[in-house]
């Protein structure tokens, strides 16, 4: 499992979080080493948004294997609903914490570009949720997700959690 996920890490957050930003920062000519670092407050904001975001974003990968039994990976999906911890808030809490590592990495380096990729990030994973992962997710666990789907919301997280029939005297 550490292989899959080491392979699932560093190719999607890794993508989204890594590649692209340096790429977005090489072609503007914005070096983090350059004159367009931040400053301390920048830094500052930077690492209140980044940090609880990585505790997010390993949560959820945790609950990915353990609970679904596979990975956050299209190519290795879990084999479980995973409905426990953050996802009975909101049902995308993996997306949610690299879209908030992507605006604190803009925030740290004072880069309009990489606040520009968090929105188009953000866009592409909402069209690829509504038209791809969705109806995928419908077909592999059925009235089950539907429920879910109807309760939780996709990017906002609710205020209380999301009970599944059955628990809690459901």
């Amino acid at each position: 499992m550490f292989w899959r996920m080491t392979k699932t890490v560093l190719i999607l957050p890794g993508t989204a979080l890594i590649y692209i930003p340096i790429l977005i920062q090489w072609f503007s000519e914005c070096w983090p080493f350059g004159a367009n670092v931040g400053t301390r407050l920048h830094w500052a904001v930077a690492a209140i948004l980044a940090i609880p975001a990585l505790v997010l974003a390993a949560k959820t990968m945790k609950l990915f294997v353990h609970d679904g039994h596979g990975t956050p990976a299209p190519w290795d999906p879990p084999q479980r609903f995973v409905v426990s911890g953050p996802y009975r808030f909101v049902r995308n809490p993996m997306l949610s914490s690299v879209i908030l590592m992507i605006l604190a990495e803009a925030i740290a380096l004072s880069s309009p570009l990489l606040l520009s990729w968090a929105l188009v990030f953000f866009l592409l994973n909402t069209v690829y949720f509504i038209f791809i992962e969705e109806p995928g997710l419908e077909r592999r666990f059925g009235e089950e997700y539907l429920r879910y789907k109807a309760a939780v919301p996709r990017w906002v997280p609710m205020l209380r959690p999301y009970e599944p029939p059955g628990t809690n005297g459901s």
